[in-house]
């Protein structure tokens, strides 16, 4: 297959994956809206990083590992699913003081990194995309070059979508519109966390596609 045809194929199925809300869409907009444009941008970055090693495993093969030993997918799924129920159980229980806390910069930079970082390689949904897409694109004559392409425009989309998302929900209007709702957003999202975190342990006993 043509490299332009194997592009459009496969991102014709992992752009519209990307715009729906979930998991790490739920990540940004919560550092977004309680810490800030900056907390928002490094949150992006680090879910944009997990994608880009999920997409890179996607094409060395993750699917035939995870294929061959159905028990690590059920392990990755369970892991996955009880992270972000973690996460969410975490989120509802902070008190709002704790919400507001400040912290130092580099300090602030790193957890927001790792938190998006975390919420993705947690994400057994990212997993199954690219292991499922990605790998079944690519054969032996696939060239080195068309996959760190596919690489590099897994990030790059990433990138884009949740700066112009962050940029939006820490935007002037939007941050004032919400007042001194921060807390009550953690909440939120720690919610959205546990239900996604939920459906992920109760699909777990289905076969890994």
């Amino acid at each position: 297959m043509e490299p332009t045809l194997v592009l459009i194929s496969v991102f014709a199925i992992f752009i519209p994956a990307l715009l729906l809300p979930g998991p790490d869409f739920v990540a940004v907009v919560r550092s977004s809206m309680t810490r800030g444009v900056k907390a928002g941008l490094l949150t992006t970055l680090g879910v944009s990083l997990g994608l880009g090693i999920y997409a890179s495993l996607g094409l060395l093969g993750l699917s035939a590992v995870l294929i061959r030993f159905e028990w690590l997918a059920w392990a990755v799924r369970i892991a996955g699913g009880a992270y972000l129920v973690y996460l969410g159980i975490k989120l509802l229980l902070t008190k709002p003081a704790v919400a507001e806390l400040q912290v130092g910069a580099e300090a602030r930079g790193r957890h927001a990194i790792l938190f998006g970082l975390g919420v993705t390689l947690t994400n057994p949904k990212a997993i199954v995309l690219f292991a499922s897409v990605f790998a079944t694109s690519v054969t032996a004559q696939t060239p080195g070059w068309l996959m760190a392409v596919m690489v590099g425009l897994v990030v790059a989309s990433s990138l884009i979508w949740y700066t112009i998302v962050s940029l939006f929900m820490a935007s002037g209007p939007v941050m004032r519109s919400v007042g001194h709702a921060q807390h009550w957003i953690e909440r939120a999202a720690g919610a959205v966390f546990v239900a996604l975190g939920g459906r992920i342990l109760a699909d777990s006993r289905n076969p890994f596609p």
